[in-house]
C-alpha cells in the first residue's frame, strides 16, 4: 500500500508559519493588578485558554493544508483474475441499420419471405448493442476497449476494466446513422495499432461485429497478418448475415464475393480465427456466449487507482476549530454582558 503524500499547491505550505500567531500575547490581554498573590487558581481559565489557542492554531493550519490540495498520488496496482483484453470493433456503416431475419422465418411461406425479412426483423445494428452490453456487464475481470467504423475507424474508448464507460460508449453508437462507406481494412489496422503500446499480459482478442466483407490488397492484408502476429492477437468475427447475404460456410461460394474473401483470407492467418455466422438475434446471442466461454484464460493487469484528495478533510477538521472558537467568543461576552 502506497502511503506517500502530494501536494497540488505545494507553494501555499510557505504560509504554515502563520498558525504560530495565537501564541503571541496581545497587550490587551494583560490585566493590572497589584499583587497576584490575592487571585485565586483559575485551573479551568488556563485549560480554556490553551483549547483557544490550540483551536486557533488548528484553524489555520488546518486551513493552509486544505489549500495546498493534499491528496495520494495516482498509482497502478497489479491485478490478477480470469478474462481477456477485448477490443471491440463494430461496423456502424449505413447496412447494419438494416434488419435481421425474425425469429419465425423457417416458418414463412418463401414467396413473402423477403418482404417479410426486411419489415419485422430486429435492426442489426440494435441487437448487437444490446448482445454486446450484457456480454460486457457478466465480464469484470476483462479489460475493454470500444472502436466503431465505417469509412473510418473511431477509437470511442481506449482499455479500461471501467464497464460504465464502455456500456455508455456502446449507448453512443446508436445515435445518428451510419455511413455508406465501410474500410474493414483500415479498421482491422487501427484496432492492431491499439494493442501496439501495451505491454502483454494474457489473451488478447479483437471482437469483429460486421455485416459485410472486403476485397483487401495484399499489402494491407500483409500489414494486418504481421499485426495480429506481433501482438499475439487472436480474431473473432461475428457475422451478421441479412436474408439476401452470402453463406460463409457455402463450399461453392466464390472469393470475388466481399465477405467470402475476407473470411477466406482470415482462415488463412496465422493466428486464431473463428466465425459466427448469425441469421437471426438467437444466432448472435449464442456467438457472444461462445466467445465468452472461449475466452477465460488467467490474466494479469494493472489497475489505475486515481489520485484521492485529502483536502476535505482539512477543510472539516477547520471549521470544527472555528467551531470550538465561536463557542468561546459566545462565551466570552455572556460573561461580559
Amino acid at each position: 500500500m502506497n502511503f506517500s503524500i502530494d501536494f497540488a499547491q505545494p507553494w501555499v505550505l510557505l504560509l504554515l508559519p502563520l498558525a504560530l500567531l495565537p501564541l503571541l500575547h496581545r497587550r490587551r490581554d494583560a490585566l493590572q493588578f497589584s499583587s497576584l498573590n490575592w487571585l485565586p487558581a483559575d485551573r479551568p481559565g488556563r485549560v480554556i485558554g490553551i483549547l483557544w489557542r490550540f483551536s486557533a492554531m488548528l484553524a489555520i493550519l488546518a486551513t493552509v493544508l486544505a489549500l495546498a490540495g493534499p491528496g495520494r498520488p495516482e498509482t497502478q496496482v497489479m491485478r490478477s483474475g480470469r478474462g481477456a483484453e477485448i477490443l471491440l470493433l463494430m461496423d456502424r456503416s449505413r447496412s447494419m441499420d438494416l434488419r435481421m431475419l425474425p425469429p419465425d422465418w423457417r416458418t414463412l411461406d418463401p414467396v413473402i419471405m423477403t418482404q417479410q425479412a426486411w419489415s419485422r426483423g430486429p435492426q442489426k445494428s440494435q441487437v448487437a448493442r444490446q448482445l454486446l452490453a450484457k456480454f460486457v456487464a457478466q465480464r469484470t475481470d476483462d479489460r475493454f476497449a470500444l472502436m466503431f467504423f465505417s469509412a473510418a475507424p473511431m477509437l470511442v474508448v481506449p482499455f479500461t476494466q471501467h464497464d460504465e464507460i464502455v456500456q455508455a460508449g456502446i449507448t453512443a453508437g446508436g445515435v445518428g446513422r451510419g455511413l455508406s462507406e465501410t474500410d474493414v481494412g483500415a479498421a482491422l489496422l487501427a484496432a492492431i495499432g491499439a494493442f501496439d503500446q501495451r505491454a502483454y499480459s494474457g489473451s488478447r482478442i479483437i471482437l469483429l461485429v460486421s455485416d459485410g466483407g472486403a476485397q483487401l490488397d495484399a499489402e494491407t492484408r500483409q500489414r494486418i497478418q504481421a499485426g495480429l502476429l506481433r501482438n499475439r492477437i487472436g480474431l473473432y468475427w461475428l457475422y451478421l448475415r441479412s436474408i439476401n447475404s452470402p453463406n460463409l460456410e457455402a463450399a461453392d461460394a466464390s472469393e470475388a464475393i466481399p465477405e467470402i474473401a475476407l473470411h477466406r483470407f482470415f482462415q488463412r492467418l496465422p493466428t486464431p480465427y473463428r466465425a459466427y455466422q448469425a441469421d437471426e438475434p438467437e444466432d448472435l446471442a449464442k456467438a457472444v456466449a461462445e466467445v465468452g466461454r472461449q475466452q477465460n484464460f488467467p490474466l494479469d493487469y494493472a489497475e489505475r487507482i486515481p489520485r484521492f484528495d485529502f483536502s476535505r478533510y482539512c477543510l472539516a477538521v477547520a471549521a470544527f476549530a472555528c467551531l470550538m472558537l465561536l463557542l468561546y467568543q459566545a462565551k466570552q461576552l455572556r460573561s461580559w454582558s
